[in-house]
């Protein structure tokens, strides 16, 4: 393209120059320009939606959830916005503090465990343990009724649908009883760590910033999350995988301890896709159960794809039903190479969530999805972004 364009400045056209008075002239002038210049940019976002088609957002929103809406989207769009999205504000922050209190009120007297630079209450036992859990499921699944999932449609398929096992029968019912370390999910929105939380109740890394959020620090830390400071480019990342694995461990070996929720994608996804997993779930060699999530949608998808978190916000509680699809796989247990060889766990779980939730595997990433973004953002980088991916 800069080849083309350089050839395009060396020679310059004879162009005929027209008359300053003559309206029509300069609008028949004007107009190609015009023309073209939109039918280029309208080709590079096609070009750019091909190349990074997992980000895509494919609802009546649009990219940037900025698309031209049909008028009976813009009347129940409108409608919504001064009546169904107050008062789910309203519910949302109830239940929000509603638990948040209960947290406080249980935590009370009780010194938060500061192992390995992280401060949790995941180590709480007895009745104190029992009400944050399961009061916390409850609450998140009331939550979720709340913003429009009204049912969650949930498949168990069974190990022999899933994978090839020539184990006798007393082998496979020792290895169902066996503990998952970890659960790993695709990954779309926010919400799903709010399903999950009604679920399993699992503890999952979270930004070190959110410790210290009003309301919802002190819920993290009663989940047991591990906090991390993502923007840090120095060695602090090795710590974090060193928790991360041990409390994989931990879980699986005792079933008190809560287990880690781990979205191997390291970003989200329009979920039509399946990024490459990063090994972080897999280095500690426990078992996992893979979880895969879709949520099916007539006018806006619940994945956070492409849109600001309050636009996004903004829009699914405007949405009076929403749908989640969920299906759980059988325990998956590494064979001892597997153990050894933890890209490899990785890639095989990956195959197996692909397989089974009949999705795409993508070998782009977050990388990608930055420059996606960055693109959306302005058109005008769209050639040089398009470019330099083709070189």
């Amino acid at each position: 393209m800069g080849s083309e364009l350089k050839d395009l400045n060396s020679k310059p056209a004879k162009t005929q120059q027209p008359d300053p008075n003559d309206e029509d002239a300069s609008a028949k002038d004007d107009r190609p320009l015009l023309e073209s210049t939109a039918s280029s940019a309208a080709e590079d976002i096609q070009e750019l939606e091909k190349k990074f088609a997992a980000f895509v957002r494919n609802d009546v929103y649009g990219s940037l959830g900025c698309g031209k809406l049909p008028l009976k989207e813009k009347l129940l769009l409108g409608i919504a916005l001064v009546t169904l999205l107050p008062l789910r504000l309203l519910l949302v922050m109830s239940i929000l503090v509603l638990y948040y209190l209960i947290c406080k009120i249980f935590t009370l007297c009780s010194a938060p465990n500061l192992e390995e630079e992280q401060e949790d209450y995941a180590h709480l036992g007895g009745c104190r343990r029992a009400v944050i859990l399961q009061s916390g499921r409850y609450l998140s699944r009331l939550l979720l009724f709340m913003v429009g999932f009204y049912w969650i449609n949930e498949t168990h398929k069974d190990s022999t649908n899933t994978q090839d096992n020539s184990k006798t029968e007393s082998i496979k019912q020792s290895e169902e009883r066996v503990r998952p370390g970890a659960i790993v999910s695709n990954h779309l929105s926010y919400l799903d760590v709010l399903y999950h939380m009604s679920s399993s109740f699992p503890s999952f890394v979270a930004k070190k910033s959110v410790s210290k959020l009003p309301l919802v620090g002190l819920i993290g830390k009663c989940l047991g999350c591990v906090f991390v400071q993502r923007e840090s480019k120095s060695s602090d990342f090795k710590g974090v995988a060193g928790i991360v694995t041990d409390r994989v461990r931990n879980a699986h070996q005792n079933e008190l301890a809560p287990m880690m929720l781990l979205f191997p994608e390291g970003t989200t996804t329009n979920g039509d896709f399946l990024l490459p997993f990063k090994t972080g779930a897999f280095l500690a060699g426990a078992p996992v159960m893979p979880v895969i999530l879709r949520y099916s949608y007539r006018r806006f998808s619940p994945a956070w794809e492409s849109i600001s978190g309050v636009r996004h916000v903004v829009f699914l509680l405007c949405q009076f039903v929403n749908n989640l699809e969920v299906t759980r796989l059988p325990i998956y247990h590494p064979s001892q190479q597997e153990k050894d060889n933890p890209k490899l766990y990785a890639n095989n779980v990956r195959k197996l969530m692909a397989a089974e939730g009949d999705l795409i595997v993508s070998d782009i990433g977050l990388a990608e999805k930055r420059i996606y973004l960055a693109a959306l953002n302005g058109n005008n980088r769209l050639p040089s972004v398009l470019h330099q991916k083709n070189d």
